[in-house]
């Protein structure tokens, strides 16, 4: 499921919020060559479950971990941590 919605239909071209729930999956860079040297798969859920989690590490770890959307794109830390920021986001321990 894509967050921008098809034109089909006389559909809107921007997005209207944030696809929490779609797949993802989580992956760690390791030996500091970059994000896709040993771009290793730690766990799949939604983009919610593994915002929370990367927020939930110590600070010092995070940056250690990017969030793939499935179809989509790459989520690293800075964006990661906008994404938890914001007033929509479905934290789970409230």
């Amino acid at each position: 499921m894509s967050d921008i919605p098809s034109t089909i239909q006389a559909g809107g071209g921007a997005p209207t919020g944030f696809a929490w729930n779609d797949s993802a999956e989580l992956h760690k860079c390791e030996d500091g060559g970059g994000l896709f040297h040993r771009f290793k798969t730690l766990r799949r859920g939604t983009v919610a479950e593994l915002i929370e989690f990367v927020m939930d590490l110590p600070e010092e770890k995070r940056e250690d971990y990017a969030i793939q959307k499935d179809g989509d794109r790459t989520f690293k830390i800075g964006e990661i941590r906008a994404l938890y920021r914001r007033s929509d986001f479905p934290k789970t321990g409230d």
